[in-house]
């Protein structure tokens, strides 16, 4: 999330005019009724509503593309360069067992046998069950041929501008905070939950079949006019909601993967063919320890 206006930092802000307190509440000098345009307050908060509705939306946009992009760093950064990782770990082993060999002194070999247990650790639940499982549950593979979802790797960290374009507009147009009906609701819910997975492969394709079935699919309800009371509640719930989804950006923003993600803000798949240069540079300056320390 680099662009401006998609970021996590770009919150709605403030309830707009309307919200409990504004200046909306009631007519001018705090008489109930019409304002000089004729328009009630009933109308005023309505239209107060639907600004933070859009707003709330957009926050949600922001922090759903930055947590896309965190877990496609992640298993990109797993998949990319586990194996550098693993070879240097072999490596360290190989020289501390050469090193300890040499000197035979005990501080030597044991160092050389914790190194070496880094390179042969003790199975995890991940092995014993063939990746299908993991200390969270399901893997997201085996989740995904679950629920009959493409099992693939994203291409890159960044889905492309017009997966991005796709996505934005599909959240727009089907976000379930637009509606409080609730079987509409968990319509949109369950509709959004495959959007996100398609826009997490940056499938352009797919997305582009979504919205041909999202317009194909029944006609979005017009919100209906609630009374004061009502509206008010209304403002109250997307406050809370955007003050959870903060939260969740604040915890995305600082994790490890997020931190790392900031130092390459224009080009996150650029930042994993540096950390690749600089371990494939690591590895040579390995063996080429390791090779001096083998010489006889």
């Amino acid at each position: 999330m680099t662009n401006p206006g998609d970021t996590p930092h770009d919150t709605p802000g403030d309830l707009p005019s309307g919200a409990p307190g504004g200046a909306a509440d009631g007519a001018p000098n705090g008489t109930p009724g019409d304002d000089a345009t004729g328009e009630r307050p009933e109308e005023r908060l309505a239209r107060a509503v639907r600004a933070a509705e859009q707003a709330l939306i957009e926050f949600e946009i922001a922090v759903e593309t930055f947590r896309v992009e965190v877990e496609n760093f992640s298993r990109l950064h797993h998949q990319r360069l586990g194996p550098m990782y693993a070879r240097l770990d072999e490596l360290d082993a190989l020289i501390a067992e050469a090193r300890a060999a040499r000197t035979g002194d005990p501080e030597d070999l044991r160092k050389a046998q914790e190194a070496r247990a880094q390179v042969l650790p003790m199975p995890g639940v991940e092995e014993l069950f063939h990746n299908w499982i993991d200390s969270d549950g399901l893997s997201p593979e085996a989740a995904a041929m679950l629920n009959e979802q493409p099992v693939q790797a994203p291409r890159r960290v960044r889905p492309s501008d017009e997966a991005r374009k796709l996505y934005r507009e599909l959240a727009r147009k089907a976000h379930p905070d637009l509606v409080t009906d609730e079987a509409e609701r968990k319509r949109r819910e369950d509709f959004l939950a495959r959007v996100n997975a398609v826009y997490a492969l940056g499938d352009e394709t797919r997305l582009r079949e979504l919205s041909e079935e999202w317009a194909a699919g029944p006609a979005p309800a017009e919100p209906e006019a609630g009374e004061s009371e009502e509206l008010y509640a209304r403002l109250e719930w997307l406050a809370q909601r955007k003050e959870l989804l903060a939260l969740v950006a604040r915890e995305l923003e600082e994790s490890a993967i997020g931190a790392m993600l900031r130092l390459a803000p224009d080009d996150p798949d650029r930042l994993l063919d540096e950390v690749a240069e600089q371990l494939l540079a690591q590895v040579a300056a390995r063996e080429a320890e390791l090779a001096e320390l083998m010489r006889p």
